[in-house]
């Protein structure tokens, strides 16, 4: 009796543990256990995402930093690399925005401890100088998409978040400015981050501290980044049950050592504490005095500006806007407010608009996600569209400002006679990179243009002035035969011009650059390099 009932309980005993065994089997394979937070920590996966894929994107990116050898607007230089530079080697030049504090040194502080490790490892090349800073934000607008995707996966389908992603990668907008060092750039990729982790219905990975944060940082780069970010921050506040905790515990805190992060910055480099978010927005919102760099009608964003950013993704954008769900209605909210703030100031650009272009890359998803019949025909026209207005950009359009400042390095590596060699840009001021792209303190001018600021009626500026009469302004400029630097650099429209000046005082044309042509008269097809030669005496008037 005792046998059977010992073998009677190791019977019941082996059903429990293989029922056990059963259930744990079970609890594997079902996909409604598995815990969503331990997913981004399986084998394979980096940035929650399989690494193939990550490694796709930043190689695209990578790609995309080499393929983008054109010049777009002078802020991705003068607002980075020539204040890294400066801060590292002291020598260059820093605009009037600086003197005037009203930027801030924690964007171009990334590329200067860049440059400061460049240069105590010895490897401050020129070129490196050039392209590690690129590369980074090129690696860091990959993390971008990749957190973008995510995004869509965790509130969408894999398909629907496969499209957005397609429309993100071929934008041609985002191919031509993702990689330059510019603080829109910046901007864009700390708000797509910032918005990976904001409360939204069906997200993972919502934490107010997190994306408060990055929107922080955001704003203290670029103050205009809290523009996009506004209708984003009133629904989480209107929605929010604890607001008083939301704003005591985390966007005040928040606030409070990211704007302290920003004075301790730039009071090491300014020398004195500054506001300079004040400074900027006072100068650039209320007294509007960003006009001085040109202005455009009201509409400009909404029948120029937007239509071109988003290109041929356009008729998908609609076309989704009417297909999204209603809790996407936020991100078109966030479109159009963006689109009609910025439509009150003066003064537009294209890059301004940048960081809400993401956001509609979220419509065109859905759009291409709905679309049966003419998908295929779709997506080819989206790439092939997209692509040849990205290499057209990337490759050709505006690239002879920076193909001639290789020439200007030889003058300061290659020339035997260096000493005494001597560079004048004669053009549209800051068209041309500068001290960042020659690394070599090699006398260097460029035509001034800082605006007004003091109130003075019909203000004209040393460029203003020399376009008005170039070939006297350069006569009364160099009446002494000493000042005359040794290479001159133009736009071809201005050749003719100045023909006689060129003749009478010995330059002789020795490079010329592709540039294409841009709707501005003071600029051209081509850049030319003079350089002077002393042979003979001069005949001067």
């Amino acid at each position: 009796m005792e046998r059977e009932g010992g073998d009677g309980r190791l019977f019941f005993r082996g059903l429990q543990n293989r029922s056990h065994e059963k259930m744990k089997l079970r609890k594997r394979k079902s996909s409604l256990y598995h815990s969503p937070r331990k997913s981004p920590g399986r084998r394979g996966d980096l940035l929650g995402e399989s690494i193939y894929l990550v490694l796709f994107t930043i190689a695209l990116r990578i790609c995309n930093c080499f393929l983008v050898q054109t010049s777009f607007v002078p802020d991705e230089y003068w607002q980075s690399l020539e204040v890294a530079h400066h801060m590292v080697f002291n020598y260059g030049y820093l605009t009037w925005e600086w003197t005037e504090r009203l930027r801030g040194y924690t964007y171009p502080l990334i590329f200067a401890s860049i440059y400061k490790i460049l240069h105590l490892l010895g490897k401050d090349s020129v070129q490196l100088l050039i392209w590690i800073p690129r590369l980074v934000q090129a690696l860091m607008s990959a993390v971008a998409d990749m957190r973008l995707y995510s995004l869509m996966k965790q509130l969408e389908s894999h398909q629907v978040a496969r499209w957005v992603f397609f429309c993100q990668l071929c934008s041609w907008f985002t191919w031509y400015c993702c990689t330059r060092t510019l603080t829109n750039t910046m901007e864009t990729v700390l708000t797509i981050i910032a918005l990976f982790y904001y409360p939204l219905e069906g997200s993972k990975s919502m934490n107010s501290v997190k994306y408060s944060s990055l929107v922080a940082l955001a704003f203290i780069i670029r103050p205009t980044a809290v523009i996009p970010w506004i209708p984003l921050l009133f629904r989480h506040f209107w929605k929010e049950q604890r607001k008083l905790d939301l704003i005591l515990y985390q966007f005040l805190p928040v606030g409070f050592v990211t704007l302290s992060l920003s004075l301790i910055i730039d009071r090491i480099f300014f020398g004195q504490w500054t506001l300079v978010q004040y400074n900027f927005l006072k100068f650039n919102v209320l007294q509007n005095l960003g006009t001085f760099y040109g202005s455009h009608p009201w509409h400009w964003y909404f029948s120029q500006g937007f239509p071109v950013v988003l290109g041929t993704h356009l008729p998908f954008f609609i076309h989704g806007c009417f297909l999204a769900p209603k809790r996407y209605r936020i991100f078109l909210m966030t479109v159009l407010w963006t689109l009609l703030v910025y439509s009150m100031l003066s003064h537009k650009e294209f890059r301004f608009i940048y960081p809400v272009l993401p956001f509609c890359m979220v419509f065109c998803g859905y759009s291409l996600n709905h679309l049966k019949t003419w998908k295929k025909p779709a997506l080819s026209f989206l790439f092939l569209s997209n692509m040849l207005l990205a290499l057209y950009t990337g490759l050709v359009h505006q690239r002879g400002t920076l193909d001639v400042m290789t020439h200007i390095q030889e003058l300061g590596y290659n020339n035997p006679n260096k000493s005494s060699a001597s560079v004048f840009v004669m053009m549209p001021c800051h068209s041309t990179p500068y001290y960042s792209h020659v690394h070599y303190p090699l006398p260097m001018r460029f035509l001034q243009c800082p605006p007004d600021l003091t109130g003075k009626s019909q203000y004209l500026d040393e460029a203003d002035i020399f376009y008005l009469n170039p070939l006297n302004w350069l006569y009364k400029e160099f009446h002494n035969d000493s000042t005359l630097p040794t290479h001159l650099i133009i736009f071809s429209v201005l050749e003719e011009e100045i023909s006689a000046f060129l003749i009478s005082s010995n330059y002789e044309r020795t490079a010329v650059f592709f540039h294409t042509q841009l709707p501005e008269g003071r600029t051209g097809s081509h850049v030319y390099v003079y350089e002077r030669k002393l042979k003979g005496k001069l005949n001067r008037r």
